[in-house]
């Protein structure tokens, strides 16, 4: 069976639909914390900027809107007296914050207060009718985090789930204020979501996650999301088969957002084999188009960037 598609890359890095930049970041427990880069579309490294304000902060991911960068600059930081093999740990005392950077000059951050919380990706970052930032993803409180670290330094007891509770927020930024609006979108447990690289940086209607169980759900697989009714529909992997960040691929011929594919590796525990799933993101409870079996378990959240030939 062949499938024509066009492959989009994300997280760390993202890539400008419209012009083609590949933006990027550097982060240091140590001054200065961050750097910002463009490359161009040619591969040249055309832009790099200290961020100031910045802390030492886990910084995993970070969005991008027309007008804006945004930074998350939250509540688990570095911690060199940590002892679980990574130096990070949450922390009630540091002050969380978003940050807007400007893109169209060489103008400061500016910082905006949240409340206690860690996002380690961001569904999608744009601005609104309004002209507010809007952040979405899933967030960690306290609780959440701690657990996922017991499984993240392999503490006995969390063999399986990589996530003990984030939750799918908005945050709301109007840039003449001084503090975010926070609202909770979902209570399922998700993580590693994924849009439409085509819509990056701008409104999506839809997207993609992982969902875990816990919050009273017992089903695994991917999630999706339509924002414009609040709906969502799982595909479920099956009993402790946790799949990994699915993978947007366009259709070569695609006329809406939804019309692609999610490719996920899916490890199952009980026979330590995966498959690698490719599901129709329009029908998205049907059966997998395809299944790619491996002679190999790939543990259960797993992901990276797909780049074309």
């Amino acid at each position: 069976m062949g499938f024509p598609v066009r492959l989009h890359r994300r997280q760390a890095s993202k890539e400008d639909p419209i012009t083609g930049e590949l933006h990027f970041f550097a982060y240091s427990p140590f001054a200065p914390h961050l750097t910002y880069y463009i490359a161009s579309a040619d591969g040249e490294i055309r832009h790099q900027r200290v961020v100031d304000g910045a802390g030492p902060s886990l910084m995993h991911d970070f969005g991008l809107t027309a007008n804006y960068v945004v930074w998350l600059d939250m509540s688990v930081v570095f911690d060199h007296a940590e002892t679980s093999g990574i130096p990070y740990r949450w922390s009630d005392s540091y002050a969380p914050r978003i940050g807007l950077l400007p893109r169209s000059d060489n103008g400061p951050v500016r910082w905006y207060e949240v409340d206690p919380g860690a996002l380690l990706h961001v569904s999608n970052t744009y601005e609104d009718d309004d002209g507010r930032v809007v952040v979405e993803g899933p967030r960690f409180d306290r609780s959440a985090w701690e657990t996922s670290w017991k499984w993240w330094i392999g503490a006995p007891g969390h063999p399986t789930n990589p996530n003990g509770g984030a939750l799918q927020y908005r945050y709301a930024i109007d840039p003449t204020g001084t503090r975010a609006r926070e609202d909770l979108l979902d209570d399922l447990i998700t993580d590693f979501p994924t849009i439409n690289g085509d819509y990056l940086g701008r409104r999506n209607r839809y997207s993609y996650a992982v969902a875990f169980p816990g919050s009273g759900h017992d089903r695994i697989g991917i999630i999706k999301y339509d924002n414009d009714t609040g709906a969502r529909v799982l595909a479920s992997t099956g009993p402790g088969r946790v799949p990994g960040e699915a993978v947007f691929v366009s259709a070569a011929d695609a006329t809406a957002e939804d019309d692609d594919y999610l490719l996920t590796l899916v490890g199952d525990p009980a026979t330590a084999t995966s498959e690698l799933l490719i599901l129709d993101a329009r029908d998205f409870t049907a059966d997998p188009l395809a299944a790619v079996r491996l002679p190999r378990r790939v543990p259960g959240g797993t992901h990276g960037s797909w780049i074309a030939d």
